[in-house]
């Protein structure tokens, strides 16, 4: 997680209208807003550590996360007791509804004699027209996913039940008076299938939020809080890989502020086949950004000689981008000196997206640093105090791709497949070298084109071809062969932050692997990465 500067708060006509999440480090936190903003319910997430004083805005409601904690732990995560205060609603998910009854009385909960995990049946209580509210319209019984080894164990002062399962008799609870409620499950989950209409129930009904969050506004408020915040004269300076992302951000970019946004592709000799020339081709001639392109091959390649460990790799590949764009911004105030009204380079454009941020940065504790992304948390901080734009910085990736559309970039670009910062760098296991990013190249190459051919691209969310510079031995012609060995991935999401792999047709892979052997010399193998998300990640490194 990450706190919110004054310039990324939430935009004016959704603030009125923000669910809260604050997050106690659950995998699953960013589920319970993809379930909101399914219902067109603007939300927002926070680390759970943030202060009531410190919030940009007031909140309709406020939900609790799940987390990995237990409530009655030395240093465990708690809650700013002020929330209680704010004369708010307020759900308590899985551990935030322990949270809640911790907060009132720290003797409810404890370690459960067994562990609930997976699906259980909750049967619904009524009480009257006040507590009733969170299950409105759900029944007598709902299914329900459970994962916890805590629970509550006794009520909490001013509490009632509301639910209960065969080992949890304290499955879901409320307030009499007030309102504050709490489920030992998770809504946020496909698993609890009528999650959603819970959630419903609570922002909608009981908190007052109201269902607006929609692209077409979110795009007219972005342009105007662009344009306030970079002013009539500043230069803005960001960098495009032809990806979806940055090219979203690039042309939100020239809409609000014209040619005074800079794009900048940087050529670092890691792009895919024939990438730089596409790109230049969709950015300059059709959606009309003002676009630059560096050639920097030699460098990068130079500075990641000999280098295998893959933080070591991202973050080289990131700070050699940022001298590149340093020296970029002084090219650019130099060229607009004798340009009427043209001022410095004031501002940095990232393509960042929420599950970028919630993967790089969290609080103390229960979250976990999974790998530095190049575009949250790989930049100097002379680029970064006050002075980074980033448009995408509350989305999902479907979101973005919803965007796109609304400013009429092409289906093939919206739909195409997202591409790492550092390139193929991360996905070469081991040092980088002009050999086998030429092999990773033709290897994905093939593996794409085919993938399309086969009418099946727009099924899955990322594909790419690895190389494992481990070499095996192979026989081509009767003849002993020792190779490196190509690594296919394909998965399919919603947000990024779990993946399945993608389910291919058996004689569509056998293809696809004969035909990469066959054509891209110095190859021996070819295999198919099965590996889910979590453990795995997407990208190799």
């Amino acid at each position: 997680m990450t706190t919110v500067t004054k310039a990324e708060a939430p935009h004016n006509k959704f603030d009125r209208q923000t669910i809260l999440v604050l997050d106690f480090g659950s995998q699953t936190s960013h589920l319970i807003l993809r379930r909101l903003r399914g219902l067109d319910i603007y939300a927002e997430m926070l680390p759970c550590t943030t202060k009531l004083a410190d919030l940009p805005f007031k909140p309709k409601g406020i939900i609790l996360s799940g987390g990995p904690s237990s409530v009655y732990d030395e240093g465990a995560p708690h809650v700013d007791r002020a929330i209680f205060d704010l004369g708010v609603p307020i759900l308590g998910i899985c551990y935030g509804c322990q949270e809640v009854a911790w907060q009132i009385n720290n003797k409810n909960v404890a370690r459960g004699e067994a562990r609930e995990y997976g699906h259980a049946d909750v049967n619904i209580n009524k009480v009257d027209a006040h507590v009733d509210r969170l299950f409105a319209g759900i029944g007598e019984s709902m299914h329900v996913y459970m994962s916890h080894f805590d629970k509550l164990v006794s009520l909490p002062e001013g509490f009632v039940v509301v639910g209960s399962t065969k080992n949890s008799e304290f499955a879901s609870i409320a307030h009499k008076t007030k309102d504050i409620f709490g489920v030992q499950f998770h809504p946020e989950l496909e698993h609890t299938p009528r999650g959603s209409e819970l959630l419903r129930n609570f922002s909608v009904d009981i908190c007052g939020a109201k269902p607006e969050w929609k692209m077409g506004d979110f795009v007219q408020q972005e342009i105007t809080r662009i344009r306030t915040l970079v002013g009539d004269r500043a230069q803005v300076i960001g960098a495009v890989s032809g990806g979806v992302d940055s090219t979203v951000a690039a042309k939100l970019m020239k809409e609000a502020i014209g040619d005074r946004f800079h794009a900048v592709l940087v050529d670092n000799g890691l792009m895919r086949l024939d990438e730089c020339k596409q790109v230049k081709e969709t950015l300059g001639k059709h959606l009309g950004i003002n676009l630059t392109v560096v050639d920097a091959v030699d460098l990068f390649l130079g500075r990641l000689q000999g280098v295998i460990d893959p933080e070591k790799k991202r973050k080289i590949i990131g700070s050699t981008f940022i001298d590149l764009f340093e020296k970029e911004a002084i090219r650019i105030e130099k060229d607009a000196e004798n340009t009427p009204n043209a001022g410095k380079v004031e501002w940095f454009l990232q393509g960042t997206l929420y599950p970028d941020v919630i993967e790089s940065l969290s609080f103390k504790g229960p979250s976990a640093t999974i790998k530095t992304h190049h575009n949250v948390g790989g930049l100097p901080q002379r680029m970064m105090d006050g002075q980074g734009l980033r448009p995408l910085r509350l989305l999902f990736k479907d979101e973005v791709r919803e965007i796109g559309r609304k400013l009429g970039i092409h289906h093939d670009l919206i739909m195409r497949h997202p591409f790492p910062g550092p390139g193929i760098g991360i996905r070469i296991l081991g040092e980088v070298t002009p050999e086998r990013v030429e092999i990773a190249r033709k290897a994905d190459n093939i593996y794409i084109s085919m993938i399309k051919e086969a009418g099946i691209y727009d099924q899955m969310s990322q594909a790419y071809a690895g190389v494992d510079t481990n070499k095996a031995v192979g026989v081509m012609g009767d003849t002993r062969v020792y190779g490196y060995i190509i690594i296919l991935r394909a998965v399919t999401t919603s947000d990024f932050m779990s993946a399945e792999a993608f389910e291919f047709p058996w004689k569509l892979l056998q293809d696809i692997a004969r035909t990469i052997v066959n054509s891209v010399d110095g190859v021996s193998r070819v295999t198919y990465d099965l590996t889910s998300k979590p453990p795995g990640t997407i990208e190799l490194e």
